[in-house]
């Protein structure tokens, strides 16, 4: 007994060894919890730091910096799920930029990459390479054995997935790393979305700026391939793309034609047209539906190479009717959004194009009355003044021949009356041309032809026309015409040597008739026939006729009649 009163303790040396095995695992107790008080304070560091920013790409390289930083991983990346379930986009750690370079083109989601995507689970590996599914490693690929892979979900649906391969030290990614990453993964989730969402409402704002603007263009005077180039040239900015078109709609040809761009283009796919018919764009015209295709170069045949990424295709249409598409292309391998947002945004943006080629074409048509408006009244004050003043004039110097005594005095009247003939005759063909729509104005492309050959020729052939030449001709024979007088005066330029020239076109009584009459050499003997036979071909085409006759007392006649 102590002098206490209690009984003396003495400790066995077994009872000293179970207090040693108490104190370690209490201290190991301790060491753990210390230690997953450290990785819980180094999870909500990384929380923090994903969450730092709202540009979406920056947030994805801080989403897999932090994962390797937490699982001492080597290297790391971040897979992109698309909508045809491949990587689409593929941010890495731990592999420099020369190393990007040689390793090639980035992964897309097969192998053992492939797993979390056909499976949304977390996968740990302690070798990759051992895996039925794991393919060869490209040439320059760093050497990977121990791999752990988390999906990262926004609400329910699995936005990509993060990789982890290569632990330091030579271990394997242990229980904790994945408990580690599946939060970090709810966490990343969480960041993206409001990266996305931020991403979005920037890019409507953007949209409804640019709408704004082209509106504001279209309140005043409007120069419709300026304000197409415009909707070309803020579509592609607001959509981040590479390349933008507007193409115009011709629905007799049925084929769109590129009228403007934006963006680097193709050299000579500017003014190109392309067949609607087994295109992409066919649902697009026909239907007014948006289409997305994977490479705009594939999209229709075009008539020059071209090569893209994803495009879309949106309708221009005003009042139930298609006047064309706007199309906006990403590069080849670039990423691009496919949200019903943007689309629906696009689409609004393309009603700007639609609205400025309906307002260029009423402005076109106000413009083109008020020219016609113009054109009636100086050919109604032609006929019912000037002609009638002219022929009132012509008969009065006819009855006063009759009171002429001298022989020379009535020719010099009767010369005077067949110049006021000439004269009404000439003042009735310029009303038909100011009649005759603009644009088709044939008279005054058959005097270009003969400036055109004034210079070889050494002179100006004498022209006479008679009948509403500019007016009433048919497209068809319009052209056949121009080419025709074209390869006879080249003829007469080149084998003829002759002084002077007539042309004669009339039109009346449903027929069309060309006459080129020159005074040179004749036609003879002539060993090359082709300008005739092309000449001969264009009347038998139109069902008319070609002749070609001598002229008395040298020289060469070449007819030329088709229906009109």
């Amino acid at each position: 007994m102590t002098p206490w009163g209690a009984p003396s303790l003495h400790l066995s040396s077994l009872s000293q060894v179970r207090l040693d095995e108490l104190l370690r695992e209490l201290l190991d107790r301790v060491g753990e919890v210390a230690a997953s008080r450290e990785r819980l304070r180094a999870l909500l560091d990384a929380v923090v730091a994903i969450g730092t920013g709202l540009d979406l790409h920056g947030t994805l390289e801080r989403i897999v910096a932090a994962a390797c930083q937490l699982t001492g991983a080597r290297y790391g990346a971040l897979g992109v799920i698309g909508p045809d379930r491949s990587l689409v986009d593929f941010i890495t750690q731990g592999i420099d930029a020369e190393q990007h370079e040689q390793i090639g083109d980035l992964p897309r989601g097969h192998g053992v990459l492939g797993l979390l995507i056909e499976e949304p689970r977390p996968i740990r590996m302690p070798d990759i390479t051992a895996h039925p599914r794991a393919y060869g490693f490209p040439d320059h690929h760093p050497p990977m054995h121990s791999f752990l892979g988390v999906p990262v979900r926004i609400r329910d649906q699995v936005y990509g997935n993060l990789y982890l391969a290569e632990k330091r030290g030579g271990g394997q990614f242990t229980d904790d790393d994945e408990e580690l990453m599946v939060a970090l993964a709810v966490a990343a989730g969480a960041a993206i979305d409001n990266a996305r969402m931020y991403a979005q409402a920037g890019r409507r704002q953007r949209w409804m700026e640019a709408a704004a603007e082209i509106t504001s263009v279209l309140l005043g005077e409007i120069n419709r391939t300026e304000a197409l180039q415009l909707v070309a040239s803020r579509a592609r900015e607001v959509a981040a793309a590479d390349l933008a078109l507007v193409t115009i709609y011709d629905e007799a040809a049925d084929t769109l034609t590129v009228e403007v761009t934006a963006g680097e283009v193709p050299t000579g796919l500017l003014g190109s047209s392309v067949s609607i018919e087994r295109s992409e764009f066919a649902p697009v015209v026909g239907e007014r539906h948006i289409a997305v295709v994977e490479d705009l170069g594939k999209a229709a045949v075009w008539p020059v190479s071209m090569e893209t990424g994803t495009a879309f295709l949106v309708p221009l249409a005003a009042g139930g009717e298609t006047l064309g598409a706007l199309a906006v292309a990403y590069g080849r391998g670039g990423t691009a959004f496919v949200e019903d947002l943007d689309l629906a945004l696009v689409e609004t943006f393309a009603g700007q194009a639609a609205l400025a080629l309906e307002r260029a074409r009423a402005q076109d048509e106000r413009e083109m009355l008020a020219v016609l408006g113009d054109r009636e009244r100086i050919a109604r004050d032609l006929h019912d003044v000037v002609i009638q003043r002219l022929f009132a004039a012509g008969m009065q110097l006819q009855g006063a021949t009759r009171h002429a005594v001298r022989p020379e005095v009535r020719e010099r009247i009767d010369g005077v009356v067949d110049a006021l003939d000439t004269t009404i005759h000439d003042i009735r063909g310029a009303i038909f041309e100011l009649r005759s729509p603009a644009g088709s104005d044939v008279r005054t492309q058959i005097r270009d032809v003969l400036a055109e050959v004034r210079e070889p020729l050494g002179f100006r052939p004498q022209l006479t026309l008679e009948g509403p030449v500019g007016s009433g001709l048919p497209e068809p024979a319009a052209t056949a015409l121009l080419a025709v007088l074209r390869e006879a005066l080249s003829n007469v330029a080149r084998h003829a040597h002759a002084t002077s020239v007539e042309v004669h076109v009339a039109l009346g009584g449903g027929h069309l008739t060309l006459t080129v009459a020159d005074n040179g050499v004749g036609i003879g003997d002539a060993s090359r026939t082709s300008g005739l036979d092309n000449m001969r071909r264009r009347a038998e085409e139109l069902g008319g006729t070609f002749t070609v006759s001598a002229t008395r007392p040298h020289g060469t006649t070449v007819t030329w009649a088709v229906p009109a």
